[in-house]
Order: structure tokens, then C-alpha cells, then sequence
């Protein structure tokens, strides 16, 4: 009898990707999805697509995909977001590694990243991955923001990559970078960190370089420009968000 996997995600406002999401994981025994009161058609398609759907409040990334997990009626979990689209030949490397008895808990996926309609090759995009296929018994998130699996075991890597599909629009993804800014902002100010000149000029700075030159992101034309750029801004602005924080401001 094969293993029987779970495939989880968490949404809000999704309508566009979740279609496609349930295609790319039907091979999935259960797909379950945790959605933060989302105000769009989410709900209702994946109502359509008769998947479970259950709502629970928004607090950080790793309660909810927390919430997730304990939702699961398998052990082997597979955690991909709304915009990665699983290949069919990922899908039969994952089917294969979930059958595996020499103590593996969890594997890493490689990403392969698409930014304004363009793979991007370069800006430290080449070496993303991310934990996504795991077994519960032995994992769990931990981190407000950019959250990871923490495994007690074995973890290694698949060889196929997911296809990582960030951008709806410039202002879908910028949004999304303004609420990791907040959450970082918010853990900075629970570790009583203070802001200063250093974290307002050199930090943002220091971002833009390091993706634009030194891991090259200069190759892959406007679209590495307005990665680095609107990248180094959100850490501008997680800085401003703690600033606010000590003065009190909304």
C-alpha cells in the first residue's frame, strides 16, 4: 500500500492560483487549505473543487501553517504556496521520496523563480529552495517571517524544482514584501532592537548590492534592477515600521 500524502497551503486572496494550484497537487490523498477570511472568490472555488477548506485567523506564517499540519489526516505533508506550480516530474520524485525507509524526515525543493514574465536566473534566485515535503511527526514551523521547518532527522534535496510564480503585479507582489517589512518589524521590536542611521542608510544599501552585483543580479536586465530595488526598499521601510513603533505611530 503507498504512503498517503496530505497537501496543505494557506491563502488569502487567491482566486487566480488556486485552480491551478489543486491541478498541479491532485495527486495529493487530501488537499486541505487554511485561509485568513479571505474577501475575494477563494472561498467559493475551492468549494467548487471540493477540497477542505477551513478559515482561522492570521497571526504570524508559522502559526498558521502550524494550524495546518494539525489539520492533516497523513503524516507525509506537502506545504507549497499558492504560486508554485508542482511539474509532473517533481510530482513523481516526491511520490518516489515519500516511500523511502532510510530515515529521511524532509526534503528540500529547489525553486525556479519567475519575476514579470521572466525565469530569473540570477540575484541569489539560482540557489532558492525551501522545505515542502516533510513528515509531520517529526517537523514544525518555527520564525514570524520567511518561517522554516525545524526537522529532527534527516533532511535532503530533490533533484527536480518547483516552478515559483511571485508576481500577479508590481503592486500584488509590493504588498506582500509591506507585510514581511511589518512582521520583521514587529519581531525586531519584541527583541527590543532600536533603529539608527546604520539600519536606515546602510542596510538598504547593503541589500541592493548584494543581490544586484555581487549575486549577479545585474544579468538578468530591468527585471534584476527592480528586484534589488523594491527588495532593498522593503528593508527601508521595515525599519521606518519599527521606527513608528517606538513613537507610537499607526
Amino acid at each position: 500500500m503507498s504512503t498517503k500524502i496530505t497537501a496543505l497551503a494557506i491563502t488569502y486572496n487567491e482566486e487566480e492560483n488556486i485552480n491551478r494550484y489543486v491541478e498541479s497537487l491532485s495527486f495529493a490523498d487530501e488537499i486541505i487549505i487554511v485561509d485568513s477570511y479571505s474577501t475575494d472568490a477563494t472561498e467559493k472555488l475551492a468549494n467548487e473543487l471540493n477540497v477542505k477548506f477551513i478559515k482561522n485567523e492570521f497571526t504570524d506564517f508559522s502559526s498558521q501553517r502550524n494550524f495546518a499540519i494539525e489539520q492533516a489526516s497523513n503524516d507525509w505533508i506537502l506545504f507549497f504556496d499558492l504560486d508554485e506550480i508542482v511539474t509532473p516530474a517533481l510530482e513523481t520524485e516526491i511520490k518516489q521520496a515519500v516511500e523511502n525507509k532510510n530515515g529521511i524526515v524532509a526534503y528540500f525543493v529547489k525553486r525556479k523563480f519567475h519575476f514579470m514574465g521572466k525565469h530569473i536566473r540570477f540575484g541569489g534566485w539560482r540557489t532558492d529552495k525551501a522545505v515542502r515535503v516533510f513528515n509531520k511527526k517529526h517537523c514544525k514551523y518555527t520564525g514570524l517571517v520567511h518561517e522554516v521547518i525545524t526537522a529532527k532527522g534527516r533532511v535532503c534535496t530533490l533533484k527536480e524544482k518547483v516552478d515559483h510564480y511571485s508576481y500577479k503585479s508590481f503592486d500584488n507582489y509590493n504588498n506582500k514584501l509591506n507585510l514581511y517589512s511589518k512582521l520583521q518589524a514587529e519581531n525586531l521590536y519584541g527583541r527590543k532592537v532600536r533603529p539608527n542611521a546604520y539600519h536606515f542608510l546602510f542596510r538598504p544599501f547593503y541589500r541592493f548590492c548584494w543581490q544586484y552585483f555581487y549575486r549577479l543580479g545585474i544579468l538578468d536586465g530591468k527585471e534584476g534592477f527592480v528586484l534589488a530595488y523594491i527588495h532593498s526598499f522593503s528593508v527601508f521601510k521595515r525599519y521606518i515600521q519599527l521606527w513608528m513603533k517606538y513613537r507610537k505611530i499607526s
